[in-house]
C-alpha cells in the first residue's frame, strides 16, 4: 500500500483543494489560510496557483479560483459510477493491429486503454465486459469487436483483474482516512483512495464477489470530500 501513498506536490495539494471547494470558487485570502493549514507556505500556494493557472487546469475568476473543465471532468470520470449500464454478456475487444511504433506512443496508448477500464489479456489484445457507457480510444491502429467468451466469463474476470487484492488495498486506504488526524496526511491517503477507485474495473454485479467493497469505498471517499469541503467553507 505505501507505493500508493506517494508524497503530495504543493500543485496536487492545490488542486486537491480546489475539487473539493467545487462547485464553490476558493478566494485567494481564503486558500492561503487553509492551504496553511495543509503545510503550504503563501510562495509554494503562488506558484503552485500561477503554474495551474497557466497550465489550464485552474480558472480565476472575480470571486476566486475552480478547477477548470478539463480538470473537473477528469476527476468526475474518474469516480463516475453513472457510466455503468446493462451488461447483456456482451465483451469488447480492442486489439491493436499495428507494430513498430516507438516506446513512447506504446505507453500513451495503454494507459488510454487502462483508462477507459479495458485489461490487457495478452500483448496487444484488450478487453471487458461491454457495460460501460462512456468513449474508448478511437485510433487508427485499433480495431474494435464485441464478442462472448466461451469459457466461463468470472474465469476470465480473474485472470484480467486481482479483484481480493483491489478490495484488500481499497479498505487499508479507506480504514486510514477514517483514522488519520493530521489534515495533509488524510489528504495524502485520500488522494491515494480516489487513484485507486480510478481502477475500478466497474465490472457487471454478476461477476463480482458477493463482498464486492466498491460501492462502500465510494462512500467513505464522499464522507471525506464532504468534510472537506465544510473545512474549506469555514477556511
Amino acid at each position: 500500500m505505501q507505493d500508493l501513498l506517494r508524497p503530495l506536490s504543493a500543485r496536487s495539494v492545490v488542486l486537491s483543494l480546489l475539487l473539493g471547494a467545487h462547485p464553490d470558487p476558493l478566494p485567494p485570502a481564503s486558500f492561503a489560510r487553509v492551504a496553511e493549514r495543509f503545510g503550504l507556505s503563501g510562495v509554494s500556494i503562488r506558484v503552485a496557483l500561477t503554474r495551474a493557472v497557466a497550465a489550464g487546469d485552474v480558472v480565476r475568476t472575480e470571486e476566486g479560483y475552480l478547477p477548470a473543465p478539463s480538470l473537473l471532468e477528469r476527476h468526475i470520470e474518474l469516480l463516475a459510477t453513472e457510466q455503468v449500464g446493462v451488461w447483456d454478456h456482451a465483451w469488447e475487444l480492442v486489439s491493436v493491429v499495428t507494430t513498430g511504433r516507438p516506446s513512447a506512443e506504446r505507453s500513451q496508448l495503454r494507459t488510454e486503454l487502462r483508462h477507459a477500464r479495458l485489461a490487457e489479456l495478452r500483448e496487444g489484445f484488450w478487453l471487458r465486459p461491454a457495460n460501460l457507457h462512456r468513449p474508448v480510444p478511437a485510433r487508427t491502429e485499433l480495431e474494435h469487436f464485441r464478442g462472448r467468451p466461451a469459457s466461463d466469463p468470472c474465469v476470465l474476470v480473474n485472470r484480467l483483474w486481482d479483484l481480493e487484492a483491489w478490495q484488500r488495498q481499497g479498505s487499508g486506504l479507506l480504514e486510514r482516512v477514517r483514522a488519520e488526524q493530521e489534515p495533509m496526511a488524510q489528504l495524502t491517503v485520500a488522494a491515494a483512495l480516489a487513484r485507486h477507485l480510478g481502477t475500478d474495473p466497474m465490472l457487471p454485479a454478476e461477476l463480482l464477489p458477493a463482498t464486492w467493497v466498491g460501492p462502500r469505498l465510494r462512500e467513505g471517499y464522499d464522507d471525506y470530500t464532504r468534510a472537506l469541503r465544510g473545512v474549506l467553507a469555514v477556511g
